[in-house]
C-alpha cells in the first residue's frame, strides 16, 4: 500500500521522486561516513544512533545541495554504491589519525608488563589492552572537547563539492595525498612514542636497576619483582603526566584539523 502511494507520487510529482533519490544517495554516504569516522565509529554507539544522526542530516543537507534532479541514464544502485565508497573513504581518512593514540596505549600497556592482562573488549569483540582502551576513550574525549564534531560536519558538507551526488568517478587524488598518507603513517610511531616516552624511560630505568640488583645479589628474583614494581610505577608516571598528554594530544589532533 504505501509502496503504491510513493510510486503514484513520483509519478505525478517529480520533484518528490528527485528528493526521494537525493535523499536515499545522501543517506548511503551520511550513514557509510558515521560507521567509520572518529568517535561516530565506536562500537559502544548504537547502530540506532547512527541510522538516525544520518536520517536528521539527511533532512537538513538534502535542501542545501540544489540541483536534485538524477541525470537521464544514472543508475541509482550505482550512485547508492559509489557514495556509499566516497563516505567510508572519508571517515577512515579522520579515524586514522586516532591509530597513534592507541599505538602509544599499547606501548604503554605492553612495557608496564600488562600485555598478559589483555582483556576481551565486549564493545570491539576484539582483545584489547588496558592502557590502549582508556587512551582511545581519552583521545576520544578531548576530540570533542575542541570541536571535533563540528570538524565531521564541516569535511561531510565539503565533500559534496568534492564529489556530487550523481558523478561516477571517485576523486582519490582530491581527498588522498601521498603527502598525507605518509605524515600519517609515520606519526603512528612518532606521536606514540612522544605519548609513551615517559612510561618507556622510567621502566627502562627500573629494568637497569634491577638488573644491577640482579648482578649484585642474585638470590634476589628480579624477574617477580619487576612485575609487582612496573605496573605501579607506570601508572604512577601516568598520573603525574596525563595532565600534559591532555596539550600533547590537542597539539596533535589541532595540526589535523585542515584535513576536514
Amino acid at each position: 500500500m504505501i509502496t503504491d502511494v510513493l510510486i503514484d507520487l513520483s509519478k505525478n510529482f517529480p520533484a518528490f521522486d528527485s528528493a526521494i533519490n537525493a535523499g536515499l544517495i545522501v543517506f548511503a554516504r551520511i550513514f557509510s561516513f558515521a560507521s567509520f569516522a572518529p568517535v561516530l565509529s565506536r562500537k559502544e554507539i548504537p547502530i540506532t544512533i547512527k541510522v538516525a544522526f544520518s536520517f536528521v542530516m539527511t533532512i537538513i543537507i538534502v535542501p542545501l545541495i540544489g540541483n536534485l534532479a538524477m541525470p537521464v541514464g544514472s543508475s541509482l544502485i550505482l550512485n547508492l554504491f559509489l557514495n556509499a565508497i566516497f563516505g567510508a573513504i572519508i571517515g577512515f581518512i579522520g579515524s586514522a589519525i586516532f591509530c597513534a593514540i592507541n599505538a602509544g596505549g599499547d606501548m604503554i600497556n605492553m612495557q608496564m608488563g600488562l600485555s598478559s592482562a589483555m582483556m576481551f573488549d565486549s564493545s570491539t569483540k576484539t582483545q584489547s589492552s588496558v592502557f590502549g582502551t582508556f587512551l582511545a576513550l581519552f583521545g576520544a574525549v578531548i576530540f570533542l572537547h575542541i570541536g571535533g564534531v563540528c570538524w565531521l560536519t564541516r569535511a561531510l558538507l565539503r565533500s559534496f563539492e568534492v564529489f556530487p551526488l550523481y558523478d561516477t568517478a571517485l576523486p582519490l587524488a582530491k581527498i588522498i595525498s601521498r603527502d598525507y598518507l605518509i605524515i600519517v603513517t609515520s606519526n603512528v610511531l612518532f606521536v606514540g612514542l612522544q605519548i609513551a616516552s615517559p612510561v618507556l624511560l622510567a621502566t627502562l630505568g627500573q629494568d637497569i636497576i634491577l638488573g644491577v640488583i640482579s648482578k649484585t645479589a642474585p638470590q634476589v628474583n628480579v624477574f617477580q619483582l619487576s612485575f609487582l614494581f612496573k605496573p605501579v610505577m607506570g601508572v604512577a608516571i601516568m598520573i603525574v603526566v596525563l595532565p600534559m598528554l591532555v596539550n600533547v594530544v590537542t597539539d596533535y589532533f589541532l595540526s589535523f584539523a585542515q584535513i576536514y
